[in-house]
């Protein structure tokens, strides 16, 4: 049974136009990666805007959910896709690896999530020495969120490698 043969996934396939479907396969590869650095700017962007704003200083602790959605970021990019999509029986569990790794690299991903949810509810939201102040907290969420958004696109828009540049050759 193929991924498309279930049927949440042909509901999805009606909801999307064919001529996006179209435009994704085409200029995936040109689009995605502009598109995931223009948002993984976006978020450090919210955090220094809050980080510049805000009237109190800010400790280290908060930057922390960013800094491991960056690392986060890296860990799941570090995978070629065509590792996942090849599977050999004779592979000395290359397979199994690179699986493992992006699980755990999505467990850290959704890590920075909680750890970004957990400041801005621990130090704005239940804390009144700070009140009225909560874009710190509200732009730590943004920042993960377009961090990780940008690590998945940019994940899905590289093609499978031919070679050992990942997908992203020179010549």
């Amino acid at each position: 049974m193929g991924l498309c043969d279930f049927p949440i996934c042909q509901l999805i396939a009606l909801l999307i136009p064919p001529y996006v479907v179209q435009f994704w396969e085409e200029k995936a590869k040109s689009y995605g990666p502009i598109a995931s650095g223009a948002l993984f700017g976006a978020g450090w962007w919210f955090w220094v805007d809050a980080v510049v704003c805000t009237s109190h200083k800010i400790p280290f602790d908060q930057y922390i959910p960013g800094i491991v959605a960056t690392v986060a970021l890296v860990m799941i990019n570090c995978i070629r896709r065509d590792d996942l999509q090849d599977y050999d029986p004779f592979d000395d569990g290359g397979f199994c690896r690179s699986r493992f790794w992006l699980f755990l690299s999505y467990v850290v991903s959704f890590g920075s999530v909680v750890g970004a949810v957990w400041v801005l509810m621990q130090h704005y939201a239940m804390n009144s020495d700070v009140a009225g102040e909560v874009w710190p907290g509200v732009a730590g969420v943004f920042q993960v969120s377009c961090i990780l958004a940008s690590g998945l696109l940019f994940f899905i828009s590289r093609t499978p490698a031919d070679g050992s540049g990942g997908g992203y050759e020179v010549f």
